[in-house]
């Protein structure tokens, strides 16, 4: 097992090795295989990269990102500015249904509101507006609402993992109680939590998944 000292390394080495951030510009510390990101970047859309970044290393069990949003002047928008731009940029995505997608932006925060059927098209409105220049949070409420039965959405959760070459299906336990989701087991990294808990919320008629799933490198 890493220590707090080799996985910090690794987290920054990682961080360097991104083109997607200033890896100079973000301080990492780790406790016990508990990653705090700080610092400070230009750009939402950075913020989100370097928690994904830290996410992928072997050896990282949480992540919590502290990382402050300070928008420069020149990158600077009005609200106004950034609700047209995001309603253009949903309206033009293939995998964000726009028609039921509200947007409300307060001092460079956007907030996404309405109703979708699967935690896919949740995400894909919310990927569709972090990257606008002059965000400074995306703050997604949309709901997901389908109708379908617990055993249907076993059937294909436990499907999906089986199919994955990312999971080792038999080391997680799935249960469903309506749209809730519960998983279980025990995986070798942070990044195949990850992926656990996304292939459970494709599935439709997902509203909610637990992942009681626990990370041992």
């Amino acid at each position: 097992m890493k220590t707090d000292t080799q996985l910090r390394h690794d987290v920054l080495d990682e961080l360097q090795w991104e083109p997607s951030v200033d890896a100079n510009q973000i301080g990492v510390m780790a406790k016990e295989g508990v990653i705090t990101l700080t610092g400070l970047v230009t750009t939402f859309a950075e913020k989100v990269a370097a928690e994904r970044v830290a996410k992928r290393v072997y050896g990282v069990r949480a992540v919590a990102n502290d990382i402050a949003v300070h928008i420069p002047g020149d990158l600077a928008r009005t609200d106004q500015e950034i609700a047209e731009a995001a309603l253009h940029v949903l309206k033009w995505d293939a995998f964000a249904p726009d028609d039921r997608i509200t947007v409300t932006v307060r001092d460079g925060r956007i907030i996404l509101e309405g109703t979708v059927d699967s935690q896919y098209d949740k995400e894909a409105a919310g990927c569709a507006v972090r990257n606008l220049v002059g965000v400074k949070e995306v703050i997604n409420s949309i709901v997901v609402k389908t109708e379908a039965s617990p055993s249907e959405i076993k059937g294909l959760i436990e499907s999906a993992f089986r199919r994955s070459a990312e999971l080792d299906a038999r080391r997680i336990t799935v249960e469903v109680h309506g749209g809730k989701v519960v998983l279980h087991g025990n995986v070798s990294s942070w990044a195949e939590e990850e992926k656990a808990a996304q292939a459970a919320w494709a599935a439709p008629g997902v509203t909610e998944v637990d992942n009681q799933i626990t990370v041992t490198p």
